[in-house]
């Protein structure tokens, strides 16, 4: 799913977006952390599927899933 996202260096300053449209993966998360519903979402933006919402939750869990190294 995650191959949904698509970056653009010409596009969004190259931020990850759905499928090549003008809306960003922070803008749908941003959405969901407000209490939007995935339906709410899709509601208003029509164009979108609820595939690009899961793959923007992918998304977002795959970026938290890496080792943070503390210098002593």
């Amino acid at each position: 799913m995650i191959d949904r996202i698509t970056f653009n260096p010409a596009q969004c300053g190259g931020r990850p977006c759905i499928r090549g449209m003008r809306i960003r993966v922070k803008d749908v998360l941003d959405l969901l952390a407000a209490g939007l519903t995935p339906a709410e979402i899709i509601e208003d933006y029509p164009y979108l599927e609820p595939q690009d919402i899961q793959a923007c939750l992918d998304y977002a869990a795959a970026q938290a899933d890496h080792p943070v190294l503390i210098a002593h």
